[in-house]
């Protein structure tokens, strides 16, 4: 195991800002996997800067999980890394610790589908709904899904699997942009990116709100008249808001019609998350990029507190965790609509929603894959959008890997980027 503290300088054009992380830097507590037979799997947790340190400590610690052992066994691995007591104190199954799982599970999988040569959304597509559910953790969850559900699930997707994978393989997968709507931006610029975002064929955008209500007022009234009237614009609150403030803040931007409104209060309130659906609508809720764990989701669709379920690649415990997730979604019929604001996190996701569609909930109704327009660059699979959607990514693995340059030019705190600064 190699690993790496790799953090890029956002904060310097504002670039990812919001109302509760103002200056972001956005980073990856980083890892390369080798084994014997000459393969690579690479994978990383997402920071925004000052304790990436600490994550890539974390990761380090679960070396003696995986070196020298069968990299094949990625539902064994999984299981004792989550279920380790020592580790489980820490949590159990949330923070640092939960996040370093997941890029080593991460990485598990990018080495895997590099070792059949498919990419991970494929690899997955083609599993049996046996092998799928056997990779799945059931603790906590049997109120809410048994394995015997879960296997149905997928079972009924299964006879248009070929199909789906054919249709995504032309038509992609539907995106929509963040990028014009960081909070830091002055209007001049929200005004041109609303209508590059329009020209480059997405059908939603998405501002972020919750600092000073005057100014959500005057931005969302700015790209509403950008984008007209039947144009989705979704707004996100990054936790700033209490429940009542959610509920006043929210009803006040409701003459610009929000499609949706993210993350309105804590992420672990659900309760909380419930009260605001109920209060709001037909505005919608989604929630999910902080979620800790899969309990987390069962508890907000069974209070049916959100609208879209907003699962991130790289904050639960890997793949594993994540399939669990999509099935949770799929018994209650939410949609899922991942969350992809920070490094890598849009290379990761868009294998998670192919999936998804092939082999999960075999729907794009309703579905969208957040889109930030940043930092692509470095890594050497990158996600190509085209006409608003995500072109499906032929290489293969999970497109987890950095280029060399990247790691060397941008690693904390000797890297050339930062020292020169």
């Amino acid at each position: 195991m190699e690993t790496h503290d790799i953090r890029f300088p956002t904060s310097r054009e504002l670039d990812g800002s919001d109302a509760m992380n103002p200056d972001p830097d956005y980073s990856a507590a980083y890892l390369v996997l080798r084994t014997d037979d000459g393969f690579e799997g690479h994978g990383f947790a997402f920071t925004i800067g000052r304790g990436n340190d600490i994550q890539t400590a974390a990761i380090r610690m679960l070396a003696p999980y995986v070196i020298g052992r069968d990299a094949e066994d990625l539902g064994g691995l999984y299981r004792e890394m989550v279920h380790d007591s020592q580790l489980r104190w820490l949590g159990p199954e949330k923070g640092v610790m939960h996040m370093a799982i997941s890029a080593v599970v991460n990485a598990l999988w990018d080495l895997r589908a590099k070792r059949e040569g498919k990419p991970l959304w494929l690899l997955l597509s083609e599993m049996s709904p046996e092998e799928l559910v056997s990779l799945v953790d059931f603790r906590y969850l049997t109120d809410a899904l048994t394995p015997e559900e879960a296997l149905a699930i997928l079972r009924r997707a299964e006879p248009g699997r070929a199909q789906r994978i054919a249709h995504l393989k032309v038509q992609g997968y539907p995106a929509y942009a963040t990028s014009p709507g960081w909070l830091g931006y002055s209007d001049e610029k929200l005004t041109r990116l609303c209508r590059e975002a329009m020209a480059e064929g997405f059908t939603q955008i998405k501002l972020k709100v919750g600092a000073n209500l005057e100014d959500d007022l005057r931005r969302m009234r700015i790209a509403r008249e950008v984008c007209g009237p039947d144009f989705r614009i979704a707004v996100d609150a990054n936790q700033r808001w209490d429940v009542g403030t959610a509920v006043w803040w929210v009803k006040a931007l409701a003459p610009y019609d929000p499609y949706w409104v993210e993350e309105p209060t804590s992420p672990d309130d659900v309760g909380g998350h419930a009260a605001i659906a109920r209060a709001i609508a037909p505005i919608k809720v989604a929630t999910g990029e902080h979620v800790q764990n899969r309990v987390v989701f069962k508890q907000l669709l069974q209070a049916e507190a959100l609208s879209f379920l907003q699962l991130d690649a790289a904050r639960v415990a890997g793949v594993n965790e994540n399939i669990a997730i999509l099935l949770l979604a799929a018994k209650f019929g939410v949609p899922v609509c991942p969350h992809a604001g920070g490094v890598g996190l849009c290379e990761l996701v868009q294998h998670l929603s192919m999936f998804d569609y092939v082999a999960v909930s075999g729907s794009m109704e309703d579905r969208v894959i957040e889109y930030v327009d940043h930092l692509h660059e470095h890594f050497a699979d990158p996600v190509v959008i085209k006409g608003g959607a995500y072109l499906v990514p032929s290489a293969p693995g999970f497109s987890a890997a950095m280029r060399p340059e990247s790691i060397a030019a941008h690693s904390f705190p000797e890297g050339p980027v930062w020292r020169a600064a």
